[in-house]
């Protein structure tokens, strides 16, 4: 009887110890597997495929449920407004394209783009976008209700605070209630350009495919390679490898505009720079015009910023790649022009 007590003892531990390994084991795998632990962020190598490889996002997706699609009846294709102040412009250019409501839906994630390459010069070197004109913008974003307005730039000279502060726009930007965000290195992924003829994938800062309007607001100055730059060109400051693009530079920055089409883009002539572009730095090579370019077609744009440098559309090869692909219209004939004179 007493040996029985034994073997019944030892053989209800052991079921004890077996029940209580086999639920650890399951609780194991349930951490693993539970939908908590599936949303945990996780940091990825920039070259990691994520779901914009395989997905189009954001902007460069014409079927996004939160991006307007309704162009009002009669709307120019493209204004220019010139004589006022900065924010006047925009905002009389933007009202006359049916308003900023035809570009941002309530709630909308909305990223501005201006210039902010370098931290040497304030925004008089006409090197980086005037602040009023990005201030402006957040502004108009806001007043349709969109529910957040980030600025972004992935500056070349100089650190990232030094170059927002500098330029004038942290600080237009922070009063007219958005919010100025950093590129950090880890969030530019992999991406494929299924339209790309040279380009055919970037390291693309995620944000950027992810937001749902986003609005380019490029100031208009002479680059020492590109000859301009203007819309397209300033799209180099959302990829991480920009020398790749240096090379054969008119079909490469028409490949990447394929993948990241803004659907605004606002062309910053208030002050040009007319040489030793990109960076600048001598007064005497600004030229002060007063002038806002405002398109959905970032291609029009581009071409009508041509003329303020007597130069026509096809003297640039990305606009002419770019027109050939088929992202816009480069015919200024054949664009629907309305000018504005804001100091009338």
């Amino acid at each position: 009887m007493k040996s029985m007590n034994r073997r019944e003892f030892l053989k209800t531990l052991g079921l004890s110890i077996s029940a209580l390994a086999l639920n650890q084991t399951l609780s194991g795998c349930t951490d693993r597997t539970s939908p908590i632990n599936q949303q945990l962020p996780t940091i990825e190598p920039a070259r990691q495929p994520t779901s914009s490889t395989t997905q189009q996002m954001g902007p460069a997706n014409s079927t996004n449920p939160s991006a307007p699609v309704q162009v009002p009846s009669g709307s120019p294709d493209l204004v220019v407004a010139r004589n006022g102040e900065p924010e006047e412009m925009v905002r009389r250019a933007i009202s006359a394209l049916g308003g900023m409501q035809r570009f941002v839906s309530q709630g909308s994630k909305v990223i501005i783009k201006p210039n902010i390459c370098v931290a040497y010069h304030t925004y008089e070197y006409a090197a980086t976008t005037n602040p009023w004109v990005v201030g402006a913008l957040v502004k108009l974003c806001l007043e349709v209700g969109a529910n957040q307005v980030q600025v972004l730039d992935f500056p070349f000279g100089g650190t990232i605070d030094e170059a927002y502060s500098k330029s004038g726009i942290a600080e237009q930007v922070k009063l007219a209630g958005g919010e100025m965000v950093g590129m950090p290195r880890f969030k530019f992924v992999r991406t494929e350009i299924p339209l790309g003829k040279d380009l055919r994938e970037a390291d693309i800062f995620d944000d950027v495919l992810k937001a749902d309007v986003l609005i380019d607001v490029p100031i208009a100055k002479h680059h020492s390679l590109a000859q301009l730059t203007m819309g397209m060109k300033n799209l180099l400051g959302v990829i991480l490898d920009r020398a790749a693009i240096h090379r054969n530079m008119g079909q490469r920055l028409a490949d990447l505009t394929s993948r990241i089409k803004p659907n605004l883009t606002v062309v910053d002539a208030v002050r040009i720079l007319v040489d030793n572009g990109p960076t600048g730095g001598n007064l005497a090579d600004v030229k002060k015009l007063d002038t806002i370019i405002a398109s959905p077609d970032i291609v029009a744009a581009d071409s009508y910023g041509t003329t303020l440098f007597g130069m026509r559309p096809d003297d640039l090869s990305y606009i002419k790649a770019a027109a050939a692909m088929g992202l816009g219209n480069s015919d200024l004939k054949a664009i629907r022009i309305e000018e504005i004179n804001v100091g009338a």
